[in-house]
């Protein structure tokens, strides 16, 4: 604030100023011959020049003057408007006045005289002879006009929009009617013209200001300040001379949204001084900053295991935030939510301003991190799984999902237990599980293990009946018997054959002709119903080896006739293989 006194040194006071004004334009008479004073003046009568008048007569809404020239002059009673009160206080006859003369005859012979111009030109005159360019000035501001505001000092002089704040305000025109100092910026006195600016003599003294803070401000201080603007990631404090930030995390300990949660323009603050760069002239603040953190003493109020009610504060994808006190907030993981439900989203179990339970599962101190758990304050079902389904228990569910390895069947809420494709079937090779099960299918298995610490259910679906390779396959099936059957698969060393059911065998490559066979699809294709001769059985492995070649002769046991080939060679040549349940062959490609 400029100390207005100090200005007042060097200016007159509007008071002063009205009074020279008006002893100017009104000189008393001090006595002598008044109808000769006139005469006693040398006058030269000069077109723009200020001279003596005296009020001779009032003729209507005519003020007579006589100014001690051939004829007399007129002017408007108009021209005696005071502004300040709103009225025309016309002279008295015989009042001395100073007219401008601005013609001395015009075409019909009259002097043309102006009381108001010659007022404002000693004005003018007046304000002159006691400023320069650079002082500091007072007036009130009368007006507002385009691009700016008139202030009048003794004479109305522009203040630019530009040049009205710091920071240029939203509407210019709350300064009018108000008396406000500032900085003479140019003066043309031809033109007779005045332009000042507050903001150069805000930015003065905010620079005096600027240096003393910087010299005397450190970190730790507690400092006072005004909240000169608000935005989203905080408030700019003026500190006198410099605006410090005071960021939102530093506004409170606890969660802030909005910084027009905390504070609002104009308001005083003490605020704490977290860190001054005194080059760059930056300042960083913080309110919370001046009370102790509660994170202090966190682990002793919420220790490791302890249980506590909280508010959900913030929903995120990956999951939730629960405030236990102001400035301690929480993160109870998505997978921290339930022991058995699959969540996709955590608002699926949650919603802000919920009030719930939670654990305190962990505690980073110096990252100001809490780790909370929902599910730990109920019972885990897994812990009672294997109670409730040891191996060989027969339970039924709803296909939940299909992989490329099994089916998960949900035996209970939350509860899967694996159908893996080689428990699907005895006599089948189940390369995917939609060739036996469905999305959405019921179905009925029985638990072939449990892994509780691994929360793992392995569920068996062939195991519902007893395996035909151990009972009437081999019986019902000889080596050298005709069969017909149906082609399933064509693959690149032979061709797939169901003879019933469920129950495939392997016509191999070289078993498909008496010729010779470079690719099965130039012999067969899938659906083609074909007669074919049971090679071998091997309970075992759980194959059936089948032979195209020379059906209408007599049979010979493949090992009678080759007797020196090993099995490999056989297996290649024609016969079948696998690698598990449910698998019928597994040779190479």
């Amino acid at each position: 604030m400029v100390n207005r006194n100090l200005i007042r040194q060097f200016e007159p006071s509007e008071h002063e100023l009205a009074q020279e004004i008006h002893a100017a334009f009104h000189n008393p008479d001090t006595g002598g011959n008044q109808d000769n004073w006139l005469r006693d003046q040398a006058q030269e009568f000069e077109s723009n020049k200020v001279i003596k008048g005296k009020v001779a007569r009032i003729e209507g809404d005519d003020i007579v003057i006589d100014i001690g020239y051939k004829s007399e002059g007129v002017i408007s009673v108009g021209e005696w408007f005071d502004e300040a009160t709103g009225t025309v206080v016309p002279p008295a006859v015989g009042d001395e006045i100073q007219v401008l003369l601005e013609q001395v005859e015009d075409e019909f012979g009259v002097i043309i005289l102006s009381y108001r111009k010659a007022r404002r030109q000693k004005e003018w005159e007046m304000v002159i002879s006691k400023h320069k360019e650079g002082d500091v000035i007072s007036g009130t501001v009368t007006k507002k006009i385009k691009g700016g505001l008139l202030v009048n000092i003794g004479v109305n002089v522009f203040l630019p929009a530009s040049q009205v704040d710091i920071r240029r305000p939203p509407d210019i025109g709350e300064f009018i009617n108000r008396t406000i100092e500032c900085k003479i910026l140019k003066i043309d006195q031809e033109r007779r013209n005045i332009v000042v600016s507050r903001r150069r003599l805000l930015e003065d003294m905010r620079e005096d200001m600027k240096k003393k803070l910087l010299a005397e401000i450190e970190p730790g201080q507690i400092r006072k300040g005004v909240v000169k603007n608000i935005a989203d990631f905080g408030a700019f404090v003026d500190l006198g001379g410099i605006d410090g930030l005071l960021h939102i995390t530093d506004m409170a300990w606890g969660r802030v949204s909005n910084p027009h949660e905390v504070v609002h323009i104009d308001q005083q603050l003490e605020v704490f001084v977290i860190n001054v760069d005194k080059d760059r002239e930056k300042i960083a603040l913080g309110l919370k900053q001046k009370s102790q953190s509660p994170w202090a003493s966190v682990a002793d109020k919420y220790p490791v295991a302890s249980k506590h009610h909280g508010e959900v504060v913030n929903v995120m994808s990956y999951g939730a935030f629960v405030k236990l006190e102001s400035g301690i907030e929480g993160l109870v993981h998505i997978s921290e939510m339930s022991w058995t439900k699959r969540i996709n989203h955590p608002n699926e179990m949650v919603t802000i301003g919920d009030q719930i339970e939670v654990q305190v599962l962990n505690i980073n101190k110096d990252k100001q991190e809490i780790s909370l758990g929902m599910k730990q304050v109920l019972p885990n079902p897994w812990d009672k799984v294997a109670e409730r389904y040891p191996p060989g228990t027969i339970v039924a569910g709803a296909v939940r999902n299909l992989t490329n390895y099994g089916a998960f069947i949900e035996i209970e809420e939350g509860i899967d237990g694996l159908l893996h494709v080689t428990d699907m079937s005895w006599v089948r090779k189940v390369t995917h599980p939609s060739e036996v099960v469905n999305k959405g299918d019921h179905v009925t298995c029985v638990v072939l293990n449990v892994d509780q610490e691994r929360k793992r259910i392995a569920l068996g679906l062939k195991q519902m009946n007893n395996d035909p390779w151990e009972g009437d396959i081999p019986g019902r099936f000889k080596p050298g018997e005709l069969r017909k059957g149906k082609v399933t698969k064509l693959t690149n060393f032979g061709v797939f054959v169901e003879l019933e059911p469920g129950l495939e065998g392997l016509l191999h490559i070289s078993e498909l002709s008496d010729d010779k066979v470079e690719n099965p699809e130039e012999i067969v294709k899938v659906g083609d119903e074909v007669d074919v001769r049971v090679l071998r059985v091997d309970a075992a492995d759980r194959k059936i080896g089948l032979s195209r070649r020379k059906l209408n002769e007599p049979f010979v046991e493949p090992e009678a006739e080759e007797a020196s080939e090993t099995k490999p060679q056989r297996e290649l040549r024609g016969g079948t293989g696998s690698s598990g349940p449910g698998n019928l062959i597994d040779l190479p490609s």
